[in-house]
């Protein structure tokens, strides 16, 4: 059998219907990326500097010699140890739960029939039109008389444990994404529906999972009104623990952006370990649309 190489040009070449980007789009792109990088790197730089640098003009675009010490300060001062400990078992805690019951509860409603489905459905979305502020109030008297948790992480942990728009999502995705056909299959071959849920519907839901899993644990981690409440300065989280940097009379804008940094990084981090993920979810996501 003869093979024909096949030449590096035309390997490279765009499918039918799509364009190679040219120049322009590569120099847009670069444009929007350090325009949106800009205030992170800025605050790198005033966090590196003294306090005097975050108000100088013209502005200073090159990294000072500070930024140890000002993240140490801030991290000694806003007591961060704790504040960042209570933040990564809230955000944690509340991004699992929210997963699991998400993907249960949209495959309830893809795939199983059962009686008020629709209407229970309904419901769901009708939650997500009630601002969530005005169960603040109701949710506090529960918390404090009731339960007696407050400042206990479960005041934190418990009220976010599901979302009614992570079961929407996960529903509208699975009815699509899920072929009905293989859930038949599964069942010939023995499989009970708890079985079919963990080796047949969570790997395919995990794209649409780890895009769920990061707005989640963002929400959860930069929570900061129910967490002041529900904790208070005693037992922070690291949005509020970075509040009182701001507070006082006199604001040292080097210790809260240094602070800003030091609440910023396990964002940065879970986007790196979950980037793949995210982005190949969106990207079904849109395939689908």
């Amino acid at each position: 059998m003869t093979v024909i190489p096949v030449s590096r040009a035309h390997r490279r070449s765009p499918a039918p219907g799509q364009r190679r980007a040219g120049t322009r789009t590569y120099v847009l792109l670069g444009l929007i990326t350090a325009v949106s990088a800009f205030p992170l790197y800025w605050s790198l730089v005033a966090a590196s500097d003294d306090d005097s640098a975050a108000g100088s003009w013209p502005p200073k675009l090159l990294p000072g010699t500070h930024l140890w010490a000002n993240l140490q300060q801030a991290y000694a001062q806003a007591n961060f140890g704790i504040a960042l400990a209570n933040s990564l078992i809230i955000a944690t805690v509340v991004t699992v739960s929210v997963v699991l019951t998400s993907t249960l509860a949209g495959f309830a409603f893809a795939k199983l029939r059962f009686r008020g489905s629709n209407a229970l459905l309904g419901f769901l979305l009708v939650t997500m039109m009630v601002p969530a502020q005005l169960g603040i109030i109701p949710l506090y008297i529960m918390m404090s008389q009731w339960l007696g948790w407050t400042g206990h992480l479960q005041a934190v942990i418990v009220p976010a444990a599901t979302s009614a728009f992570g079961v929407f999502l996960m529903r509208q995705y699975l009815s699509e994404a899920l072929p009905t056909a293989l859930l038949e299959a599964g069942r010939m071959d023995g499989c009970s529906t708890h079985r079919l849920y963990w080796h047949v519907v969570l790997p395919a839901a995990r794209p649409v999972a780890a895009v769920l899993a990061l707005f989640t644990f963002m929400n959860a981690w930069n929570d900061f009104f129910w967490p002041l409440l529900a904790l208070g300065q005693g037992n922070p989280t690291a949005q509020v623990a970075l509040s009182t940097l701001a507070g006082g009379y006199y604001m040292d804008y080097s210790l809260v952006l240094a602070g800003t940094l030091i609440s910023t990084a396990p964002i940065l981090l879970v986007f790196l370990v979950l980037g793949k993920q995210i982005i190949g979810g969106i990207m079904q996501g849109a395939v689908k649309a």
